[in-house]
């Protein structure tokens, strides 16, 4: 039987999602203790939405697991949900557990991820350190907004990507805008369907520079012809970034969707 997991984590401590030997990380963490809370004797394996970097947040992650089928599964599902909230670290907490639907991936199955960076660019509030970026220069959120039409669409985001073999960097920019928030904290919001190796922190050291006047829109634009990682572009730290949210198709459209996501894309086939 396969189960959804809604979790957020406090990534200052962790070593980001994926299982790493000697460190600690959110995937071993939940790993270590879902085996023990329902007695079984096979280790499992979560497969997450979004694989977060080391010191990246998570409001909204989501995260399946397959497990043997169980007597009642209602009822491990309210077990499972109970003690977890009771044996894991504060820094990390299932916010959910449920049956997933047939068809359900929580990688593949995911139609868009919602980011969310925020920086502190007057006086910095401590109650908000962990989860901020501190900068010393104030940002016009206006250049940002102005210039971010011009990246939405279809796009090889390959200037903003630490590139892995075998893998594309075309996606998909659907959301980006900034926003002035609570005790005026800097809010920098990005969705795509998907997203490369430290591609939202590199868009967000790109857009920084936009908007402290340091570099042109144009400049901005003109990254996404540049085929490979530009050197020029500040990647962000992590702690001010955080997966505020996971999207996903009705039920009837999760197969079809977690099919499609598999297929490796380029710019002329996406046409």
């Amino acid at each position: 039987m396969r189960l959804r997991l809604d979790i957020a984590y406090d990534g200052t401590e962790f070593h980001g999602w994926a299982g790493q030997r000697g460190l600690r990380t959110v995937q071993e963490e939940l790993e270590a203790w879902i085996p023990r809370v329902l007695r079984l004797t096979e280790p499992v394996t979560l497969t997450c939405a979004g694989r977060t970097d080391a010191g990246v947040h998570a409001r909204g992650q989501v995260a399946h697991v397959d497990i043997p089928d169980p007597a009642d599964p209602d009822r491990m599902v309210a077990d499972l949900s109970y003690k977890l909230r009771n044996v894991l670290p504060p820094d990390v907490v299932v916010r959910r557990v449920g049956i997933a639907p047939p068809g359900f991936d929580a990688r593949f199955s995911a139609i868009w991820r919602r980011y969310v960076y925020r920086i502190a660019d007057s006086v910095p509030d401590p109650l908000l350190r962990i989860h901020t970026t501190v900068l010393r220069a104030e940002l016009d959120l206006q250049r940002i907004n102005a210039v971010a039409p011009r990246l939405l669409g279809l796009h090889d985001f390959a200037a903003f990507c630490k590139q892995r073999e075998g893998a594309t960097t075309i996606r998909n920019l659907l959301q980006l805008s900034a926003r002035r928030a609570w005790n005026d904290v800097a809010e920098i919001t990005v969705l795509a369907d998907a997203f490369c190796h430290s591609m939202v922190r590199s868009l967000v050291g790109a857009l920084v520079a936009v908007a402290t006047g340091r570099r042109e829109p144009d400049w901005l634009v003109g990254l996404l012809d540049a085929g490979q990682r530009a050197a020029e572009v500040r990647v962000m730290p992590a702690g001010g970034l955080t997966l505020e949210e996971v999207g996903y198709p009705p039920d009837r459209e999760l197969a079809a969707r977690a099919l499609a996501a598999r297929a490796v894309r380029s710019l002329e086939t996406s046409q």
